[in-house]
């Protein structure tokens, strides 16, 4: 009797969840992919002169002053290097009241790049802004050292184009 009423509880169960209102469910659309180019130069493959040789990446809204944020060096099908960035760093609220909720995620950026015997870095942010909806998080737009370099289309991917 106790397998039986364990059996139709875990049926039950099981039940419940299957039927779910799918409206329960938000679509988060917050993955880029960041490509950084001066004069047709990929500058994100350390194998070609006077492309960045290393970078850091930290997250402005951190705890702390060195909070990295995470990202993942990857290549297109044409070999092209890019950084993509899924999640990690801090959001702060700026209107959290009234719906939608915007949200907004700074990033620092220090490339290291070999000029002669020197390794110089150059300091760059990205301000990425995000709205929320009980059925949607998406990136909205960014900014890239105070230009806009993003705004987000529907249907299509985070793509964020650098030129140095």
């Amino acid at each position: 009797m106790k397998k039986n009423i364990f059996f139709l509880t875990v049926i039950s169960f099981m039940f419940f969840i299957a039927c779910r209102n799918s409206e329960d469910t938000q679509f988060i659309d917050q993955k880029i992919q960041i490509f950084i180019d001066s004069a047709g130069q990929d500058m994100l493959n350390s194998k070609i002169n006077g492309s960045y040789i290393g970078y850091t990446i930290n997250d402005v809204y951190g705890a702390t002053d060195v909070v990295p944020v995470p990202m993942t060096l990857k290549k297109t099908a044409d070999t092209i290097n890019y950084l993509e960035y899924i999640a990690g760093a801090k959001r702060i609220a700026m209107d959290a009241n009234n719906p939608p909720q915007n949200y907004q995620s700074k990033i620092a950026f220090a490339f290291q790049k070999k000029l002669g015997n020197n390794t110089v870095t150059t300091n760059d942010t990205l301000v990425l802004n995000y709205t929320m909806s009980p059925t949607l998080f998406q990136i909205n737009n960014a900014t890239y050292n105070g230009i806009s370099v993003f705004t987000k289309n529907p249907n299509t991917d985070n793509i964020i184009k650098i030129f140095k």
